[in-house]
């Protein structure tokens, strides 16, 4: 292939790279055939490439499909709003929804019925919110708070249910009902016993047996709505089953889980990891995600772990970041199988230090 050097400040959107380009990295930071966007161009910068191997037949050969993308792209990154923005704007809608789900679980547990309609109302403004800006997964678990905990955790549920069945290309009625029925996959917590449920220590086998029950309680609760597929209510009898048999209420394994099973049981256990509680701290959301993805391998469907990777473990180039020794520093490179694990510019040195290589580190959160 034919090839010029441009300079990486005259570089066009579009162009296409020529040749693979390495800096000291095991894979490419850019990989030959690749159309320069935006975010290619800090990557660039941020290793100090001044010259670029741009295809010749590319130079001057750009399609009218290929401008309007670069035209759509501009638009995009015009429109990009920062993270306090974010907060502020989702923060409201994010607190209405856990006070209104809140009342709602009050009446549960008084003896009314589970208003599914209502539950609908709740949860899909925020799923459609955070699709629109995927920077709201990473802040999902700021929100949630020991004080309401269940209902911080039902909302959460419900957002990440619906965000990684529309990553799956699920149809928009699916994906409604899977958020609907990831919010109500812990109603059945209604009907266990208040004093287990707010316990500030660790629970006793015992507790833990209760506990256990509410998958039970919540489809108890809910299987006769005509409002909810029969899925989606086995969805949420099994969404404690472990695809290797260790979980409950009937240790199920493997094939007898269903897909929309498995998506709110992710949703479940990346939240409650993330959260704090009355017990115990939140822990990263990427060191929770290697241990999702890796230490609990075999009891979670990959193609569900790595939609969930998507949506909150490739963070964008130049996202700010603090590591778990405290260090500061910017992104300014993912590797493509391990995007929880990015190279980071240090802001103290100016030194690229790769996550990839030295794993006792990892990302312990996004500075705004």
């Amino acid at each position: 292939m034919e090839y010029t050097l441009e300079n990486l400040e005259e570089l066009r959107l579009g162009s296409v790279i020529a040749q693979d380009i390495l800096v000291n990295t095991k894979t490419p930071i850019i990989r030959k055939d690749t159309k320069i966007t935006r975010e290619h161009i800090q990557v660039l910068r941020a290793f100090n490439i001044s010259k670029v191997p741009i295809a010749l037949d590319n130079v001057f050969n750009r399609t009218e499909e290929e401008m309007n993308k670069l035209n759509e792209e501009k638009v995009t990154i015009e429109k990009k709003v920062s993270l306090p923005e974010i907060k502020a704007s989702f923060g409201k809608l994010y607190n209405d929804a856990v006070n209104n789900y809140y009342k709602e679980f009050n009446s549960w547990e008084a003896g009314i019925k589970v208003d599914v309609a209502r539950l609908r109302t709740i949860i899909m403004p925020l799923v459609d919110k955070a699709m629109e800006d995927k920077q709201i997964f990473s802040l999902l678990n700021e929100f949630s708070s020991p004080d309401r905990y269940i209902a911080h955790h039902a909302i959460a549920v419900g957002i990440f249910s619906g965000a990684i069945a529309k990553k799956l290309r699920f149809p928009p009625g699916q994906i409604n009902q899977l958020a609907t029925a990831g919010l109500m996959a812990d109603v059945g917590m209604a009907k266990v016993d208040r004093k287990i449920r707010e316990k500030k220590s660790y629970l006793t086998e015992t507790d833990f047996s209760e506990i256990k029950k509410h998958t039970i309680y919540s489809f108890q609760m809910i299987k006769d709505s005509p409002l909810l597929k029969p899925e989606m209510k086995l969805a949420i009898f099994q969404h404690h089953e472990r695809l290797n048999g260790s979980g409950y209420p009937k240790g199920e394994r493997m094939e007898n889980i269903s897909i929309e099973s498995q998506i709110i049981a992710i949703a479940d256990v990346y939240h409650a990891m993330t959260s704090e509680r009355i017990y115990r701290s939140r822990s990263s959301s990427f060191k929770v995600l290697e241990m999702i993805k890796e230490e609990e391998f075999g009891k979670y469907s990959i193609e569900v772990v790595n939609a969930l990777i998507s949506l909150v473990g490739a963070l964008p180039i130049s996202t700010r970041v603090r590591l778990s020794n405290g260090e500061i520093g910017e992104i300014v490179f993912l590797h493509r199988d391990s995007p929880m694990r990015p190279m980071i510019r240090l802001t103290e040195t100016g030194q690229i230090f790769d996550l990839a290589t030295n794993r006792s580190m990892h990302i312990e959160s996004v500075i705004n």
